[in-house]
């Protein structure tokens, strides 16, 4: 099999059927994902474990093949002229999977996205800490690539992206961007951003808060004048400062509670939820930090921080229960599924 060829034909595919991810995998038919949904693509032949080595070879590099035989997992990037993905590849029970995700060309706009027109102030901001927040596979940086397109069209800056890997491709508009991928280009995130102090950074988006070393060296960027963008796998803006905080030994925790509470701008937490009328869409909390929210922080008081959501909507505040249930209203997603999303499904029913 012409694995190269293979895998262009099931990318036509992925965009064909409106998928959003690919799973290839010994002793099944490819998979994708598409509203949420797994489909097994019946058409194509069952996969063998040579058809792995082939779709591995024609997505790592001979350093990457290296780093999968003592790691076990490595992560990736693939492009064509059309489509690019972000994948993984990974063993399970000693044989070879590969979970690819597609990343689009096109950068869409907070209008495509369906997301509120208020995340766009926070690109207009001088310094600050902003988190996108969210189970994986919720949009959370597609939203961040947005944001940061955002700044690009209107701003004359230098911007940095540190990933692993790179998925959304920026082109140089009004600022500048440089894009920096863990392992090809830095050893990590941590030594990404300590050297961003170097480099005469205004705005950096940082893939993923992995360690407390890249917390507490983008909170510090964040206080010394840079605007930092990064994502958490987190529910909700209260769990988001708690992981945050609880990541540091107890003997620092006050320190960065301090720092987090003067450099936070905000929290935005996403979900993707299915649509009545086909695909999804998503629903979404916004934590705005102001005098309230910062105290909150500083006290540590932050199981306090969704009734300050909940009761901050004349200042641009949104509270996921609202929000599913004006898409109930819209007629958008179906009661239940507002229920299976909802954090707080009591509260939910009063407003719904």
């Amino acid at each position: 099999m012409d694995y190269k060829n293979e895998i262009e034909e099931l990318v036509n595919l992925i965009i064909k059927e409106g998928a959003s991810d690919l799973h290839l995998s010994i002793g099944r038919h490819p998979i994708i994902r598409v509203a949420g949904n797994l489909i097994p693509l019946m058409k194509k032949p069952v996969l063998s474990d040579g058809d792995m080595k082939g779709f591995m070879n024609v997505f790592l590099t001979a350093a990457n093949v290296s780093l999968l035989q003592t790691a076990r997992d490595v992560d990736f990037s693939y492009s064509l002229t059309h489509a690019r993905f972000r994948g993984n590849v990974f063993f399970h029970q000693g044989v070879i999977s590969i979970a690819l995700r597609l990343i689009p060309k096109v950068i869409r706009t907070l209008s495509e996205l369906n997301l509120p027109p208020i995340l766009e102030t926070f690109t207009r901001k001088p310094q600050g800490f902003f988190l996108c927040v969210g189970p994986i596979g919720q949009g959370k940086t597609t939203t961040l690539a947005t944001l940061i397109e955002v700044i690009n069209q209107t701003r004359t800056e230098h911007i940095l992206t540190i990933e692993d890997p790179i998925e959304y491709m920026f082109e140089s508009k009004k600022s500048v961007i440089d894009q920096r991928e863990v392992r090809m280009d830095t050893p990590d995130f941590s030594n990404a951003l300590i050297a961003m102090f170097r480099e005469d950074v205004d705005v950096a988006m940082v893939g993923e808060m992995r360690d407390n070393n890249t917390i507490s060296t983008a909170v510090t960027a964040a206080e010394t004048g840079h605007l930092i963008f990064s994502t958490l796998h987190t529910n909700n803006a209260a769990q988001s400062v708690d992981r945050i905080i609880d990541s540091f030994p107890s003997d620092q925790q006050d320190q960065i509670r301090i720092q987090l509470a003067g450099s936070l701008s905000g929290i935005f937490s996403q979900r993707l939820v299915p649509r009545i009328s086909g695909g999804l869409i998503p629903a979404y909390e916004l934590l705005i930090s102001n005098t309230a929210v910062s105290n909150l922080i500083r006290e540590r008081r932050t199981h306090e921080l969704n009734s300050v959501i909940e009761t901050s909507s004349q200042e641009g505040m949104i509270d996921m229960n609202r929000s599913l249930a004006e898409l109930v209203r819209a007629g958008e997603i179906t009661v239940e599924t507002a229920y299976m999303n909802s954090l707080n499904p009591k509260t939910l029913e009063r407003m719904i």
